[in-house]
């Protein structure tokens, strides 16, 4: 691992580093947020996954999360959303390829070498971060945005003993119907809908509701509401499954930073009632 940045923030430290996966075949880079609690002890893990085009700087940059980590002495662990590189395959949208990773293993050329997110991020980063930061492996919750959404919520039901706490900003909860998903499932997964299942928060929902409590949040006035989020397909499989989720409609409010901003601080507070008890 090395590191390519760090600065001080909030009494504690903000770094970016890169190191060889194994996993995705290719150099990976991630953002670390070490609140001042970390000086002496370890400390609680938040992972945030962001949306499509994104990388680790969207959220250290534009959210302030910081600020409310280091209230609560939480760790932020913000990976890329794809591998990236020019042996990387891509794609010239914007919402397949590089940075647009979906957090799910590629079965389809040539997309399998290297798009393995949900595997990089719970095994091998996973193992890195605690070989390398003073993170409690035992205190771990996950959130993320739109495509990170999708990740976090899929990859905490497939792993309720990992990542303890969950949230999500506008979460994509069905993309096994909606066109982002329908678009990057069956090119990385292939055409069989049976195979998409694994990576559909309102399909994993049915089979694996976890004890966990869900926040989520998306806005009123979110330009993808209709089209891409459907939040009600999944407070409706929620309820039939007696899946704890409290989900909140914002007014007024978009798909932007902006709106990441200002519920932020509610979703670290949701996370440390759990990853500080």
């Amino acid at each position: 691992m090395e590191t390519e940045s760090s600065w001080a923030s909030h009494g504690g430290v903000l770094s970016v580093h890169t190191h060889q996966s194994d996993v995705c075949n290719c150099p990976m880079r991630f953002g670390v947020y070490a609140p001042p609690q970390a000086k002496v002890r370890d400390v609680p893990v938040l992972w945030y996954l962001s949306g499509l085009t994104c990388s680790w700087a969207n959220v250290m940059e534009k959210s302030g999360i910081q600020e409310a980590a280091a209230k609560h002495g939480i760790m932020i662990i913000a990976p890329d959303t794809s591998p990236r590189g020019d042996d990387v395959a891509d794609d010239d949208a914007y919402d397949l390829g590089q940075g647009a990773g979906f957090y799910l293993t590629a079965t389809q050329a040539p997309w399998s070498k290297h798009f393995k997110m949900d595997q990089y991020i719970t095994d091998e980063l996973q193992a890195l971060v605690l070989k390398e930061f003073p993170a409690n492996a035992n205190a771990q919750g996950i959130t993320g945005h739109s495509m990170g959404g999708h990740g976090a919520l899929t990859l905490h039901l497939k792993h309720p003993q990992l990542y303890k706490s969950v949230s999500a900003f506008s979460p994509i909860t069905s993309p096994s119907i909606v066109p982002w998903g329908d678009k990057a499932l069956s090119t990385y997964l292939g055409d069989d809908k049976q195979t998409w299942a694994n990576y559909d928060a309102c399909e994993l929902v049915k089979s694996q509701a976890s004890s966990a409590s869900m926040l989520i949040d998306t806005g009123t006035s979110d330009q993808f509401l209709e089209e891409q989020l459907k939040p009600e397909l999944f407070i409706a499989a929620c309820n039939e499954n007696n899946q704890a989720l409290n989900y909140r409609m914002q007014p007024g409010y978009d798909h932007s930073y902006y709106f990441i901003a200002s519920f932020v601080a509610d979703h670290i507070e949701h996370h440390a009632q759990t990853l500080n008890s």
